[in-house]
């Protein structure tokens, strides 16, 4: 099976509110266009970065139809389908799949530790709701509170709709790990992705993407050409710009949708409580990241 759909960068989709809080549905297709327009490979829909935990299943549903209505046939899309409970995530499962996602996504469950064989059943379930989709293992063990292992993936790989690992644990040797194992892997942090490209990764699924594209499509291309030298000074710019970004008081994502409506891009709101929203300081240093990114383009792109 061809996986050129999912080389490249891939931006985890922001959770758009209105000024009172609730999705939507327009913003949410201007942040699709949005990012269409800048040219990234796809988008990964209901993620960390969508607040998926702080929404209901018919959010979620919401979320994604909206994305899929700018973007179906466009760009590739992976949609996070995991909730805490089985049959809520066997239900986002199948609407992913009515849609005509590529892929849909799951976290392990989450705040109970359960044995390996319990969270197989967990993914193969929700698997099973969307029998003719693509299956991601999204691995992030420092907020879901347990890791990806080989011997989880192993009978994970028992089911042949499983392509790939979203790896977000930030030991770079977990993608070589996981590789040697047959499948293959997405970049997860966003201050490594030049380390997991070299470890042989198929592309990046990040969080502050969104916040500047460019740059992050001009790491990719540095890579892809070999010129590891330039791509590493890049890297370095980008982790500063997100060091910067991770300095407010307000929620990481709350200013990175500052900076993209100060780039003059669409408005999609703030973060849903208990997030916390920008306060009044922290737009001097939205500001600064604004410029610092418009600087490192200038430079780099």
């Amino acid at each position: 099976m061809s996986m050129d759909k999912y080389r490249g960068i891939i931006p985890a989709f922001y959770a758009c509110y209105d000024e009172q809080g609730a999705v939507d549905p327009e913003r949410v297709r201007a942040l699709t266009r949005y990012l269409i327009e800048k040219g990234v490979k796809g988008l990964y829909v209901g993620g960390s970065s969508g607040e998926c935990i702080y929404q209901s299943v018919a959010e979620r549903k919401l979320t994604l139809e909206n994305v899929m209505a700018e973007a179906k046939g466009k760009i590739t899309i992976i949609a996070h389908v995991a909730c805490n409970n089985t049959a809520d995530s066997m239900e986002l499962a199948a609407h992913a799949e009515s849609l005509g996602v590529d892929a849909i996504a799951a976290i392990p469950p989450i705040y109970f530790h359960l044995p390996e064989h319990a969270i197989a059943k967990y993914w193969n379930d929700i698997s099973s709701a969307a029998p003719n989709t693509d299956f991601v293992i999204y691995n992030i063990p420092q907020l879901a509170g347990v890791a990806l292992t080989v011997s989880l993936l192993n009978e994970m790989q028992k089911n042949p709709r499983v392509v790939a690992v979203k790896n977000s644990s930030m030991p770079v040797q977990d993608i070589q790990m996981f590789r040697d194992q047959g499948v293959e892997v997405f970049n997860g942090p966003d201050e490594q992705l030049i380390s997991g490209l070299a470890m042989g990764a198929i592309g990046g699924i990040g969080g502050t993407y969104a916040g500047m594209p460019q740059l992050f499509l001009k790491l990719w291309d540095l890579t892809q050409a070999g010129d590891l030298a330039n791509g590493r000074i890049l890297q370095n710019e980008i982790c500063r710009i997100i060091y910067k970004m991770c300095s407010t008081r307000g929620n990481m994502y709350a200013t990175i949708k500052a900076i993209i409506r100060k780039q003059g891009g669409p408005d999609v709101g703030g973060v849903r409580a208990p997030l916390a929203n920008l306060v009044e300081s922290d737009m001097a240093i939205v500001d600064e990241c604004v410029d610092m990114i418009a600087q490192a383009t200038a430079k780099y792109c």
